[in-house]
């Protein structure tokens, strides 16, 4: 028979477990949810920018911004959410503490606001977006969008015009325009009547590469904290005429950037130097034909542990070119293509792991998942896709 101190101790026991655990505050329990969706090591949140309305170069059948989760076993995409009330959100950047996304509104204006927009957004709890304000990109089409290293800075690339803008993050994560600067000048080709000002790019030493793909030029400016301004260099880097340079690539431990080349198909390599001035030296064809013009090449990333670098192709081409980089020197030599299964490869992103490739076919309305084999770089078919409508741009949360 039980002693009643046992009886006792079961009956405290059972009345413990009915009762239910003390109620926190609401913003509490927002903080742990957020980081409990943040902290999933076999998830990873990926926000998918698209086109949503027809254009002139896209027939955009989206909805605004999509929220996946990638499971990082099986490589497959699961829809969280859509952010909708913006207009052609094609390019979209993570604030480097998670806190916040930003997003171009990819269109020329109208009589009334003859620019694009920026989107300020707050990353909620659940990881859907709270919008904070937008403002205008200051010129015409902007199509790329990032903040500085230091978290203080968002800066947008107008294609259309060759303008850059800069803006200031305030404490809510809402922005303020700052300054803007206008590329002039043309190249030799069609697609070169003026400044098309494709990407901007800011490193930690301060310095902030404009890529313009109408005049053949990387355009280097210093980013002055006290005066919120772009202060002009006279490094600007020359390419070969008709190459129309489009994005860059840091090579994550050397001094060493990586440009594809639209128009001509090339992967150019520079050294930095200390005072931000980009050497070549190296340029190899990202694409089996470089004779036609405008090869339509994109996008360029290499993988965290710097030892392989990819390259999409648009066209006729529809790949994506492999590279393995050199430990010592940083060259480049090619392993192979990979087709990407579907049309317009226009972005593509490596998980931060390293392990997954997964690259936006727009015109296909399809996301492909690859694995990349870490000793070859080759890149495997994992029969892994994910029905996205006119995707754009794939970044996931840091």
């Amino acid at each position: 028979m039980l002693k009643p101190t046992i009886y006792s101790l079961i009956l405290l026991f059972l009345i413990a477990s009915c009762q239910k655990p003390a109620s926190k505050d609401e913003n509490t329990i927002e903080e742990d949810s957020l980081s409990t969706m943040r902290s999933k090591p076999d998830k990873k949140l990926l926000y998918v920018g698209t086109y949503t309305r027809k254009e002139g170069h896209v027939d955009g059948k989206a909805e605004g911004i999509y929220l996946y989760e990638l499971d990082m076993h099986t490589g497959k995409l699961e829809k969280v959410s859509t952010t909708r009330g913006i207009v052609n959100p094609s390019y979209l950047t993570i604030h480097n503490s998670g806190d916040y996304v930003y997003a171009v509104s990819e269109t020329v204006g109208n009589d009334s606001v003859p620019t694009g927009s920026v989107y300020a957004y707050k990353v909620e709890a659940d990881s859907t977006l709270r919008e904070l304000n937008h403002v205008s990109s200051e010129g015409k089409a902007p199509c790329f969008i990032t903040t500085d290293p230091s978290g203080k800075y968002v800066l947008v690339a107008n294609y259309v015009d060759g303008v850059v803008a800069l803006y200031s993050i305030a404490d809510d994560g809402s922005l303020e325009s700052k300054m803007h600067v206008q590329h002039e000048g043309s190249g030799t080709t069609a697609r070169q009547e003026s400044a098309h000002a494709h990407s901007v790019w800011p490193i930690k030493n301060g310095f902030v590469y404009a890529v313009d793909l109408g005049i053949d030029q990387i355009v280097p400016y210093k980013l002055d904290e006290g005066k919120d301004s772009l202060e002009a260099s006279s490094f600007v880097t020359k390419l070969p005429a008709g190459s129309g340079p489009r994005h860059l690539a840091f090579h994550p431990t050397k001094k060493i950037a990586y440009s594809i080349n639209e128009l001509k198909g090339t992967v150019t390599s520079f050294d930095i130097a200390d005072n931000g001035e980009l050497r070549s030296f190296q340029t190899l064809p990202a694409v089996e034909d470089t004779t036609g013009v405008d090869a339509g090449s994109a996008d360029i990333h290499i993988t965290p542990n710097g030892k392989f670098l990819y390259a999409s192709n648009r066209g006729k081409f529809n790949n994506l070119a492999i590279f393995k980089i050199n430990e010592e020197t940083g060259e480049l030599s090619l392993v192979g293509h990979q087709p990407t299964k579907g049309d317009a490869p226009r972005n593509f992103v490596i998980d931060p792991t390293g392990k997954f490739l997964l690259v936006a076919n727009q015109n296909s309305s399809n996301v492909v998942t690859f694995e990349i084999d870490q000793e070859t770089g080759e890149l495997i078919d994992i029969g892994v896709e994910t029905e996205i409508p006119t995707p754009v741009c794939l970044q996931f949360m840091p």
